[in-house]
Parts: C-alpha cells; sequence; structure tokens
C-alpha cells in the first residue's frame, strides 16, 4: 500500500483545537488498513483535564474502537512532537509509526527533553517521522500565542 499521510486530518483537529480556544495541537489514529479511526484536539481547558492532550485522547478513542488497550500496526499523526506524558502513552500502546509536524524543543519528549522512546525503560519504539506538515502546525501556533501576548 503506497503512503499517504494523515497530517491534513491532524491539522483539521488542531484548528478546530484552536476556534475553541485550546492550544492548537490535534491527532488521528490510522489502522493498518489505512482508516481513520479516531481523532483528537487538545481538550484540557475544556475538560478542565491536564491529561486531555490530543494523542492521549485520539490513543483512548482508538483503542475503545478497537476493543484493546494496545494497537499494533496503527500509525499516529500529531501536529506537534508529543510531550513525555503522550510519549509513554504512544509506547504503552504499541503504537507502530508516529508521525508528527512542529518540533518541540521547550516540552517535546521525543526528539528534544525526556527522549521517552530512547530509555530501555520504553516499553515499545515506534517509528518516527518528524517535520510532516511543520510548517503549517507551527504557524498555527506561532498565530495562537502571538494572540494571547
Amino acid at each position: 500500500m503506497p503512503f499517504r499521510s494523515f497530517m491534513e486530518d491532524a491539522l483539521a483537529e488542531a484548528r478546530a483545537a484552536g476556534d475553541r480556544g485550546e492550544v492548537p495541537v490535534g491527532a488521528v489514529v490510522v489502522d493498518p488498513n489505512g482508516q481513520v479511526v479516531a481523532r483528537a484536539g487538545n481538550q484540557t481547558r475544556e475538560l478542565s483535564d491536564p491529561t486531555a492532550h490530543a494523542e492521549i485522547l485520539a490513543i483512548r478513542a482508538a483503542c475503545a474502537a478497537a476493543g484493546s488497550d494496545r494497537l499494533p500496526g496503527y500509525d499516529l499523526y500529531v501536529t506537534l512532537e508529543p510531550c513525555a506524558m503522550c510519549a509513554a502513552a504512544i509506547a504503552a500502546a504499541r503504537i507502530a509509526r508516529v508521525y508528527y509536524g512542529a518540533s518541540d524543543p521547550k516540552s517535546g519528549g521525543v526528539a528534544h527533553g525526556a527522549r521517552v522512546f530512547s530509555h530501555a525503560q520504553a516499553h515499545h519504539q515506534p517509528e518516527v517521522y518528524d517535520g510532516i506538515g511543520a510548517d503549517p502546525a507551527a504557524a498555527l501556533l506561532k498565530a495562537f500565542f502571538a494572540d494571547r501576548r
């Protein structure tokens, strides 16, 4: 099956999150057949839940749809480099591949900061592809924070 990016779907979720006043981060989970099975944007403010990051919400929904706590063979597309909490959830869910847009030198947990997948304690190390849709993802974040300063 040829590669198809689902970053546009994640960007749509990020835009919707920004429109709701959330930090504009979006995520989608794609099953091994190439079907989007879950999508989410950040909802930390809406739900008063610091764990309600787009990745966590999408993983929860995908696990519920699959009837499993593990998602081997599944892909996660997210507009921003996952933080350490989200990276740990990705490892726990055994997601096969992570595609992310903008890097996050301040709070990232994949290529920056904790580098969760590089530790021996990581239960699983997904394939990671960065920079997919990085420019529009970064532009969304910059515009969001510029409006608040």
